[in-house]
């Protein structure tokens, strides 16, 4: 078993998601290009309600569709405004790589047309960093779902949290990840398999006490921190 932490950011960490419309159209096509063969937008359509759960619908023709040959598992993921996370195992030989060439080309294709642009839309090559030890692997799927606090709370990088009651409202009011789906909230259920890790975490209710005490552990340290300063 080979798990990869892929990342990728806009070129000149430029922005990459604009508005609502471009991140249903990579969640999107995370669902779509995780296929061997090549994408039929007709069978699946682009969901533009954006009050809709989960992407890969039928369209209105109710066309039958022939099972994916899926290139990779996608075990979590976070879309931020200038980059994005993936948590993935091949299925296939070089089957990253060929997800990646699809996901990063397709959307490129959509985004410059989309805003008539020209050129590259990705920074180069992808990032791809092997997991190998447990520690890692523990750490990555939070590590991913936290991502959006950059938004809000900057400081938990640094090991600190300011505000806990705000971080975990913001992030489970954050759709562009799959941290909904991991605490039982369907948001975007067909783009992830998820079987794997919520077995490892002891389903959904183990997932949420994980992530958690994580986020108490970073408020800890600002309170043990603050009450230093008072005694000084």
């Amino acid at each position: 078993m080979e798990l990869v932490h892929v990342l990728n950011r806009g070129v000149d960490k430029r922005k990459i998601f604009l508005d609502k419309q471009d991140y249903f159209r990579f969640i999107h096509d995370l669902f779509e290009f995780n296929n061997k063969d090549a994408a039929n937008i007709t069978f699946y359509t682009f969901q533009r309600e954006y009050n809709n759960h989960d992407v890969g619908r039928p369209n209105i023709h109710k066309m039958e569709r022939k099972p994916r040959k899926m290139l990779v598992d996608i075990l979590a993921f976070c879309l931020m405004p200038n980059h994005y996370h993936l948590f993935l195992e091949p299925r296939v030989k070089d089957g990253i790589a060929l997800f990646i060439k699809k996901i990063n080309g397709g959307y490129a294709k959509y985004f410059n047309k989309r805003y008539k642009r020209t050129g590259a839309l990705f920074e180069g090559r992808y990032k791809r960093v092997i997991i190998k030890n447990e520690t890692h692997f523990i750490y990555l799927p939070y590590y991913i779902h936290l991502n959006p606090l950059d938004l809000i709370a900057p400081e938990w990088r640094e090991q600190k949290l300011s505000n806990f009651t705000k971080a975990i409202k913001f992030l489970n009011s954050y759709r562009w990840s799959s941290h909904l789906d991991y605490l039982g909230k369907e948001n975007f259920p067909s783009v992830t398999q998820r079987d794997f890790l919520l077995n490892f975490f002891e389903g959904h209710e183990g997932y949420k006490h994980g992530i958690t005490e994580w986020l108490k552990g970073l408020a800890q340290e600002v309170q043990e921190e603050e009450r230093d300063l008072t005694l000084e």
